[in-house]
């Protein structure tokens, strides 16, 4: 068996791998239950993320990565051996070659260290790529031109904005506002309105079963179950589109106003072309109700979802590993 030349999505949220001429075989929570006493792995991605605020006392659900970056080196490196091994991409003969991508704007440490975990599963080279970049390619966005794409990758643990020509960067920004944030702003909204204590996981799905970032556009209600800060209890209320789009407001104009200021750093050239071509949203925050219209309202440029937005990055590494020779220099 022949060497395998792995793309990995290395997110806060999920990690995703497409193998060379197979596409994406791996999509899994970036979420490690581990034992306490002994530091052994229980288990790695959705089994782990279904023990998430569910654990007894000796067990721990870690997520290793954190606003894009590794928080818990020796946990990525258990998750990253895990995934790698159960896609087969050790084999008695080979070494593959990885290419992972990390959020633009991050420290020479930070990608040090991530180059360090992906060698250490056995890597026989490791590449690095910035993720709006990726994520550009695997919207289908030609930045092989000279003239200006703009992609807004809003994932679990940043937003990565970046304005791209000649297959590079011209100006980007990266903020640890995105998935997570809008998690937590949900459950601060929540404790503070109704004195109701929930967990992440609700958070999320309060997020997509009924968020939405732009007034009026979605009109929908959900019961919500947690805990009752005042008496203690299980409770339940009802939540509506409305309270949560208030309740993401003001992140969302963080990412907003971020794009402004990348526009604004933009040469003039590059912006003419941005207003006919719009921008690209990917990432899983692109699928939040109302981002899209939100983003174009303040930015008056059209802006379009990425047909698969969640996959985007990985799929992004497909079209660099055909062409990994260009990488390879």
């Amino acid at each position: 068996m022949f060497a395998k030349d792995i793309g990995i999505d290395l997110g806060t949220a999920n990690v995703l791998i497409y193998v060379k001429g197979q596409g994406i075989v791996l999509n899994e929570p970036s979420v490690v239950a581990i034992d306490c006493d002994t530091k052994k792995a229980l288990a790695v991605g959705h089994e782990a993320r279904e023990m998430l605020g569910r654990t007894p006392g000796q067990v721990k659900a870690i997520r290793p990565m954190k606003d894009g970056v590794i928080a818990d080196y020796e946990v990525t490196e258990i998750m990253l051996n895990h995934f790698i091994k159960k896609i087969n991409g050790k084999s008695f003969l080979s070494r593959p070659r990885i290419l992972i991508c990390c959020p633009s704007n991050i420290t020479q440490v930070e990608k040090n260290a991530i180059r360090e975990a992906a060698e250490r599963t056995g890597a026989k080279k490791v590449f690095l790529e910035e993720e709006p970049k990726v994520a550009a390619i695997g919207a289908g966005m030609d930045i092989s031109k000279p003239s200006g794409n703009m992609v807004i990758d809003i994932g679990g643990g940043t937003t990565d904005i970046a304005i791209l020509s000649l297959g590079g960067i011209v100006t980007s920004s990266s903020i640890k506002v995105a998935g997570n944030v809008f998690d937590n702003d949900i459950i601060k909204y929540i404790k503070d309105k109704y004195k109701l204590l929930i967990g992440d996981r609700t958070a999320e799905e309060i997020k997509v079963t009924i968020g939405t970032v732009f007034p009026d556009s979605r009109q929908e209600k959900m019961e919500v179950r947690g805990r009752d800060l005042v008496t203690g209890l299980p409770h339940t209320i009802t939540l509506s589109s409305e309270e949560i789009e208030e309740a993401l407001r003001e992140s969302a104009y963080i990412i907003v106003n971020t794009a402004k200021n990348v526009l604004e750093q933009t040469p003039p050239e590059l912006s003419a072309d941005i207003i006919d071509k719009g921008i690209v949203i990917t990432g899983g925050g692109a699928l939040i109700d109302g981002f899209d219209k939100l983003l174009s309202h303040e930015l008056k440029v059209p802006v379009f979802v990425a047909e698969s937005p969640l996959t985007c990055v990985a799929e992004g590494t497909g079209v660099l590993l055909d062409n990994i020779n260009l990488i390879d220099k």
